[in-house]
């Protein structure tokens, strides 16, 4: 009748369902740790976006404050040569700026 040869239909099933579940295991695996890796390189390339950025947006030195108030002060003698302030405002605006 029929004789059997090899490990049959049942085995041959088992073992490549075996191989086949062995292989997605280790697929998701490495496409898990390609996806930690490429989120690693994200952050890192993410964090050093922020510095650059920072770095830039850090306040340059400002000219001394006695050259910011001369600017003001010369503002002030314009806005009276025009009319627009009187001798009593130009004098308490520049008491203001002097801080005395």
């Amino acid at each position: 009748m029929f004789m059997r040869r090899g490990p049959g239909l049942i085995r041959a099933a088992a073992t490549t369902a075996v191989v086949a579940g062995t292989a997605g295991a280790v697929r998701h695996r490495q496409e898990r740790r390609y996806a930690e890796q490429d989120q690693a390189e994200y952050e890192e390339q993410v964090a050093q976006q922020q510095q650059a950025m920072a770095a830039q947006a850090a306040p340059q030195p400002s000219a001394p404050a006695q050259d910011d108030k001369f600017a003001q002060l010369e503002k002030l003698a314009e806005l009276q040569k025009q009319g627009i302030l009187t001798e009593e405002e130009f004098a308490a605006e520049k008491a203001k700026i002097l801080g005395s």
